[in-house]
């Protein structure tokens, strides 16, 4: 099958065999090296000097441990959302017991930093800014969050990233963009399977870990940082997920960053042209179409249902449907991780053939 997701993406055949390889001792010599190559590593992909961890864990742990090590009870936060997964963070703030200030946009709109900095301004007490960077449920990317987080900076708040679908898609610079809490997800952009998630945190993130009063146990990261200093975790990791994401970084080393962010760019492009030449609209506000996946409008008469399991059975390629209120009103294209212009060239053949094959005509 292949996979036209936003994630779960395809993973090389020597990143899924080399998870394989024979178990060594989580608390021995051999996982300490291990664990400072993938450290410095990912460094280098979310382009920070601050520590990165890992989780072993979906993105969506990554998300609330960025949370719940953050943000107590009745502290003041401002939640940008732009679809399913900024209201998962909004999720995440409201169970904390926090007090969320929510600027939501319709699906498909970005967030702009305007907004942003009123939002700030009407009130001060706000001490954290909460937000997606690449929205994969409208296909839609956050791009002027460089300028909110200075916006967020100057008003001293700490700011919160979910960048689980950007990381290794689209630009992301922690450190000149001031971003103090990042999150990734291995079932993205990383070429490997689900199973990981990465947390990068600033020294002022770590400060504010030592007042916070949300109880956390398996996701207290200062555990992490603890352990992290003897070359280990501090619960069992997926020892197995390990030596695939090794593997993976060192590809994308090899690619390099700027090549691997352009031939997303370049595949996102070509898949956004073939699809508009079929006749379709994009469901992203212009300027702000993401690199890891497109969202599509779904015209009057088109069956997203039946489209999907055409593909699925009789071509092999599994798209992505809408999610929440958007079920059934688009469809998703994923061009993240393993992927080349061959294969957006081969999803928008088997979209055609799709079409045809249920008979709509666009």
């Amino acid at each position: 099958m292949r996979l036209r997701l936003p994630g779960p993406t395809e993973v090389p055949e020597d990143i899924a065999n080399i998870g394989s390889k024979p178990m060594i001792n989580h608390r021995g010599a051999e996982m300490a090296e291990l664990m400072e190559k993938l450290s410095d590593d990912l460094k280098i992909c979310f382009g920070t000097n601050n520590e990165v961890h890992i989780l072993t864990s979906s993105g969506t742990g990554g998300l609330e441990a960025a949370v719940v090590n953050h943000i107590s009870a009745n502290d003041e936060v401002l939640v940008v959302t732009i679809g399913v997964f900024g209201n998962r963070f909004l999720q995440l703030v409201e169970m904390v017991g926090a007090k969320p200030t929510v600027l939501k946009y319709d699906f498909g709109q970005a967030a702009d930093v305007n907004d942003v900095e009123d939002a700030l301004n009407a009130n001060p007490n706000i001490r954290f800014l909460v937000m997606t960077h690449n929205e994969t449920s409208t296909g839609t990317t956050n791009y002027q969050i460089e300028q909110i987080a200075k916006v967020a900076k100057a008003k001293g708040c700490l700011t919160i990233v979910d960048a689980v679908s950007s990381l290794t898609a689209t630009p992301v610079e922690v450190d000149s963009w001031g971003l103090d809490v990042v999150v990734s997800g291995s079932q993205k952009g990383w070429m490997m399977a689900p199973g990981l998630a990465f947390i990068s945190l600033s020294e002022e993130a770590w400060d504010v870990q030592k007042t916070c009063k949300t109880p956390r146990f398996y996701f207290d990261l200062l555990k992490s940082r603890e352990s992290l200093q003897k070359g280990q975790t501090p619960w069992t990791p997926a020892v197995s997920l390990f030596y695939q994401l090794e593997l993976s970084l060192d590809k994308l080393k090899s690619e390099g960053m700027d090549n691997v962010i352009a031939r997303h760019a370049t595949c996102a492009e070509k898949a956004r042209n073939g699809i508009k030449d079929l006749g379709f609209e994009l469901l992203a506000q212009k300027g702000y179409e993401s690199n890891s996946v497109t969202a599509i409008k779904a015209p009057e008469g088109l069956d997203v249902s039946a489209l999907l399991k055409t593909a699925s059975e009789e071509f092999d390629t599994a798209f992505a449907g809408g999610q929440g209120s958007l079920g059934g009103k688009i469809f998703r294209f994923g061009h993240l991780g393993f992927v080349t212009e061959e294969d957006i060239a081969n999803g928008l053949d088997v979209l055609t053939k799709s079409l045809e094959s249920i008979g709509f005509r666009n």
